[in-house]
């Protein structure tokens, strides 16, 4: 990669491009579905034409010689840019933490973890490599916060410092978030009706039992009317239904995060119109919350009519290129393989606000293109090139760096040495 290009990247002003791509398989995550010996043209960084022998013009022309073209992937809900090293509290920036116990609690929704964002980060590469184009930012929680982490938002991969679309709001709740209200899951219920209360004006801003200062208000009021999404981070079948029951009688727009028991109800998650971020890896129980975890629990979810989307337990901002795993087992446990790719585009993408920029391979959407040796949901075969816009990104980072340093042949130099003949 040259300077001029990192140095572009970063910024988030290259520019957009235009290109060719010509007889691809195209998996266009749409209701188009899989279109063989296909070229898609690219102008000015978006989808200008779909079809077979179109003209390039002056763009340049890529052969992909039949092999699979999908949009860029969601890396599903993740710290990319937010944390650098988790051990380094210095470089982790997403959560937010203004109590020491229950009684101190202090509810900041208004709290953005995209203004912390850093394009720059070395995890960025990372997973845009892989085919990783995308990812949500999630607000977490810790000791000391509430149940409500604040918000979130969508950044692409592709240099640029602002998050799109929507922000979204990050909630825990269950035996998750039993320990930031008061030990009892119970009590999440209360402190929710509360939030409710303080914002509709029933509870004094100047209330001693209030929770919100008044740009907390100010958020809350958007989510809690039905105007954001609402992430939920639960997993118990019981506290699914009891939050559909809320959310429906309080007008506030969810989708749910883990959901492990939600194949229990799935027919009234679908009836509500809620999309699940399952982690399809999730087969045991790893609480009580989880008693009735299944691998099939995605294509349970879907077979009801859900729509189905992924993302990671545990160190996903580390590991985001996994996620094509998650999508491919829940394939190998009965989802449909067009269902396993739209969980990792299309209904990412819609889910979350910016489904008329992204997440399909459709005209007029930006050129965020990924193209594949082979299944891209076969961990077996990877990513051969992407594009931003458009635009080629160099297939390196610092993961590749250090390969290269250190794998090199033998070479009479010693070890970590490169080879300047190459």
């Amino acid at each position: 990669m040259t300077a001029a290009l990192v140095l572009l990247l970063a910024s988030g002003v290259a520019t957009a491009q235009d290109l060719l791509i010509r007889n691809a398989t195209v998996h266009t995550a749409s209701a188009r579905g899989t279109l063989q010996a296909t070229d898609v043209l690219v102008k000015d960084g978006r989808i200008a034409a779909i079809g077979t022998g179109l003209a390039a013009g002056n763009a340049p022309v890529v052969d992909a010689q039949g092999k699979p073209l999908t949009p860029a992937m969601f890396g599903g809900i993740t710290d990319i840019g937010v944390e650098e090293i988790s051990g380094e509290s210095a470089t982790v920036d997403n959560t937010l933490a203004l109590g020491a116990n229950a009684a101190d609690m202090q509810v900041r929704p208004e709290f953005d973890v995209t203004l912390a964002y850093n394009p720059e980060s070395v995890l960025v590469p990372v997973a845009r490599v892989e085919g990783i184009g995308w990812t949500m930012l999630g607000a977490g929680t810790r000791a000391g916060g509430s149940i409500i982490g604040g918000q979130g938002g969508v950044v692409r991969f592709d240099g640029s410092l602002d998050a799109i679309g929507p922000r979204a709001l990050f909630v825990t709740l269950g035996g998750d978030g039993a320990n930031l209200s008061g030990n009892s899951r119970a009590a999440q219920w209360m402190l929710l009706d509360q939030l409710i209360d303080e914002v509709r004006g029933r509870i004094p801003a100047d209330s001693k039992f209030a929770l919100l200062t008044p740009a907390g208000r100010s958020t809350l009021a958007t989510y809690f009317g039905g105007g954001g999404r609402v992430l939920v981070r639960i997993q118990r079948a019981a506290d699914i239904t009891r939050l559909l029951r809320w959310a429906r009688q309080r007008n506030v727009q969810i989708a749910l995060v883990g959901a492990v028991e939600g194949w229990k109800v799935a027919p009234q998650i679908a009836a509500a119109g809620v999309p699940v971020f399952v982690d399809a890896l999730a087969g045991l129980p790893a609480d009580f919350d989880q008693i009735g975890a299944t691998l099939e629990n995605a294509a349970r979810l879907h077979a009801a009519g859900v729509r189905v989307s992924f993302s990671q337990a545990g160190d996903a901002s580390h590991n985001a290129r996994k996620i094509r795993q998650l999508a491919g087992n829940a394939v190998a446990n009965g989802l449909p393989w067009e269902a396993g790719l739209a969980g990792l585009t299309s209904v990412p993408a819609s889910s979350l606000g910016v489904g008329t920029q992204m997440g399909s391979i459709a005209i007029g959407q930006r050129a965020d293109l990924v193209l594949w040796t082979g299944d891209p949901l076969d961990v077996g075969h990877v990513a051969s090139q992407v594009w931003m816009d458009g635009r080629a990104i160099p297939m390196r980072s610092r993961q590749t760096e250090l390969r290269d340093r250190y794998l090199h042949r033998d070479n009479g130099l010693p070890r970590a040495y490169p080879d300047s003949s190459r």
